[in-house]
């Protein structure tokens, strides 16, 4: 798994502690709407190329407990905040959105935040229009944490966001069509 963790961090900012040029600070302050986007200085920021759980989606936990998904995802997010205090830099904006990416420090690895989320099985690669992933390393990471049973993948009825995002365009086109 380190390897996985490792593999993009290589084109990441090699010096440590404040942000370097060009980088903000993600701070624990933030608001976070989901396992993937959060609001700072009335901004809206979402990291490139993951979808965390969707907020209102369930999975039955080992208890037989129904859970919220993107509370999980959600709560992840916000202890790796805490805990590796990331780096980010803008990449996009779109729609009132900027897309970052972020760095974390663990121990003394600096990792891509999105990477960890995805193989630790809190957040799933994102996907375009045509369903292919916007980063393909990112639809690895998550082949990996899915075949490992990482996270939320361990529990049976886990859906990926993309697939219950699919059916609803699907229902909305539908819709309209008629």
């Amino acid at each position: 798994m380190r390897k996985v963790l490792i593999l993009l961090s290589a084109l990441l900012p090699a010096t440590a502690g404040a942000a370097p040029d060009g980088y903000f600070d993600l701070l624990p302050s933030v608001t976070l709407e989901s396992g993937d986007t959060w609001i700072s200085n009335d901004e809206r920021f979402r990291l490139y190329g993951v979808q965390s759980c969707l907020r209102g989606t369930l999975y039955t936990d080992k208890n037989g407990a129904k859970r919220d998904c993107g509370e999980a995802s959600l709560a992840v997010l916000a202890a790796y905040i805490k805990d590796t205090k990331p780096a980010c830099a803008a990449v996009a904006k779109k729609a009132g959105i900027a897309y970052v990416v972020c760095y974390a420090m663990v121990g003394k690895d600096r990792l891509d935040l999105a990477n960890i989320l995805i193989t630790s099985g809190y957040a799933f690669a994102s996907l375009d229009h045509r369903g292919m992933p916007y980063h393909i390393p990112y639809a690895v990471s998550e082949r990996y944490a899915r075949d490992k049973r990482a996270g939320l993948w361990q529990f049976d009825d886990v859906q990926h966001p993309a697939i219950l995002l699919s059916r609803e365009v699907n229902a909305r086109t539908k819709k309209a069509e008629q």
